[in-house]
């Protein structure tokens, strides 16, 4: 009882700003100050939500939407983590690819969907690709810069130690870069889900996206409003999932870490 009255201190503001503005929208739409036909009331739109739960559908296009981004993510961070510690690591890498990965960064992802649809269909390889696309830059810029920033002289010392590759990258790189990376994987997976969307959008027969976008056809606002905001409280809890893995994995403080990898070289 003690941590929750705690945790309502020290969040009852996030609490009660959203409640006091759904009860404005809520008034609002009973004295008609809105055209509910384009806005629905929150009561119409919750009621909605529990019907699109109770059925199934809103959790089956959930589901498929959620798997994808599983699978594109996996991709997309698996090689901006390669990708990004050869670069950091080789100057020279870094020389050749410095111009191509500026052109190619700042393309938003639905720039590629379509481009993606033309090569690989409209089945899942496009989505994933896209998917892949989105989280692949968040995670290689944090892991270059996180192995730029990694304190010189443990480098030094290991190169002093003559300490091979493997150990250099295990014991000291990414113990110091992980608070960085997981910086990055935070953006890459909000760049993901955002990715899925689009591309559900555009080109899906089933998905969270593909839901908002037939319901917005048949003009069923509520719907459509239940789907955004869905959007909303998953990525909300995609977020603090990997804010628990975060600290799990990371959980010396920084003089601890820094002993642990002066003992280790």
């Amino acid at each position: 009882m003690k941590k929750i009255y705690l945790w309502f201190t020290e969040n009852y503001l996030s609490i009660i700003v959203p409640l006091i503005l759904l009860l404005i929208w809520e008034s609002c739409s009973r004295f008609n100050l809105i055209e509910t036909k384009f806005l629905p009331s929150p009561s119409w739109i919750i009621r909605e939500f529990f019907i699109l739960l109770s059925n199934g559908e809103l959790v089956r296009n959930l589901l498929i939407s959620i798997i994808r981004v599983a699978e594109g993510f996996f991709i997309g961070v698996s090689l901006g983590i390669i990708v990004g510690i050869q670069v950091a690591l080789n100057k020279n890498l870094q020389k050749s690819v410095r111009f191509i990965f500026g052109i190619l960064r700042p393309i938003p992802v639905i720039a590629w969907i379509p481009v993606l649809i033309l090569w690989l269909g409209i089945d899942e390889s496009s989505k994933i690709a896209a998917i892949s696309i989105g989280s692949f830059w968040s995670v290689l810029v944090s892991v270059v810069q996180a192995i730029r920033n990694v304190d010189k002289k443990y480098l030094e010392v290991a190169k002093v130690l003559r300490k091979d590759y493997k150990t250099t990258m295990l014991d000291v790189i990414l113990p110091s870069t992980l608070p960085e990376i997981f910086t990055g994987i935070r953006i890459g997976i909000d760049v993901a889900w955002r990715s899925v969307i689009a591309a559900e959008l555009i080109a899906a027969s089933a998905g969270i996206g593909y839901m908002i976008m037939y319901a917005r056809e048949l003009f069923q606002i509520d719907i459509v409003l239940v789907g955004v905001f869905s959007i909303g409280l998953t990525g909300i809890v995609i977020e603090e999932l990997v804010k628990v893995a975060e600290r799990h994995l990371l959980r010396w403080n920084t003089n601890i870490y820094q002993e642990e990898v002066t003992r280790k070289i």
